[in-house]
């Protein structure tokens, strides 16, 4: 029995498999450098812990794809593994949202108390260095992967249509905000602002507070059998907009119901009758022809016979 993975997205699956293991190479090197210099900073602590957090996506990804790729259909999952992804999606918004809470917790509570971090000195080569130059370039070093690595999925997750590659791709876009705000703490303590760092810690978790809301309120309207989203938020996807008009237009007297399993859409029109020719699902898509693969199913519940 055939799987999940519609024959024309295997090669840019492929690729987004490949890019997601350099993306789990490179982050495994940042969590490292940045793990060497965390010392007492609340900034190097949160934005480490959100590195190590950036391992999330990446693996359920690849754990999606592989059930996708492989899992065939059965007595069982007779629709395959198409909503493995959006699971996936789910996880690693869960996981977002909760560190994130976490992270702003902490650095309030640093705030509040009025906690003095110090950043102390070690010995290189016979000298004194400040570790704070040393958190510097850790910092600068773990902004260079990510940005070079989110460049390249966007794409990827836009001809996939995948929420989960395109959350990872946003976060590690949007990691020179955190390499930004971790920075600005690391001086701020060198010139000895003691709220600089936990300041920057709490902007930090903000970030990762706001990419978390918005994928787990995207994630859990595809569990529940939502309309389709968007990419890139929770709001209603152009696509889905469109298909809904165009079977509007076709079947005026129904109602039309649009659901997300995963990467793709299914349709069903009530009140009508099937037309007399047989079409297959992608005749109705509205869009590119080379997008059409999104709409899986489009199926006809007749109206009930009067008694």
């Amino acid at each position: 029995m055939s799987n999940s993975l519609p024959d024309e997205l295997r090669p840019a699956m492929h690729a987004a498999i490949r890019l997601e293991y350099w993306n789990l190479f490179w982050t495994a090197t940042i969590i490292a450098v940045m793990g060497l210099v965390l010392g007492q900073s609340q900034t190097m602590k949160t934005a480490w812990v959100e590195d190590t957090l950036g391992v999330v996506p990446p693996i359920m990804f690849l754990i999606a794809a592989h059930m996708e790729l492989n899992g065939r259909r059965s007595r069982k999952f007779p629709f395959g593994f198409e909503r493995v992804n959006g699971l996936g999606f789910f996880v690693a918004a869960v996981a977002l949202t909760a560190v994130g809470l976490l992270l702003l917790y902490n650095a309030a509570v640093a705030l509040a108390t009025q906690e003095h971090a110090s950043v102390g000195s070690i010995v290189l080569l016979g000298h004194d260095f400040w570790l704070g130059w040393l958190m510097i370039a850790a910092q600068i070093y773990s902004l260079v992967p990510p940005m070079l690595i989110g460049r390249r999925e966007l794409p990827l997750a836009e001809k996939l249509n995948d929420k989960l590659l395109h959350t990872d791709a946003l976060m590690n876009k949007a990691n020179w905000l955190t390499g930004a705000a971790g920075l600005g703490g690391i001086i701020g303590l060198g010139l000895g602002w003691w709220w600089a760092d936990s300041l920057a810690a709490a902007i930090i978790s903000l970030d990762v507070i706001s990419d978390g809301v918005k994928a787990l309120r995207s994630s859990t309207a595809e569990l529940i059998d939502g309309a389709p989203r968007a990419l890139s938020s929770p709001k209603l996807s152009g696509d889905a907009l469109e298909l809904e008009q165009r079977l509007q237009d076709e079947f005026p007297e129904a109602t039309i119901r649009l659901r997300e399993t995963g990467r793709l859409v299914r349709a069903e029109i009530h009140g009508v009758h099937p037309p007399g020719e047989k079409r297959h699902p992608r005749h109705y898509w509205p869009g590119k022809a080379d997008r059409s693969w999104r709409l899986a199913q489009v199926g006809f519940v007749p109206p009930a016979e009067e008694p």
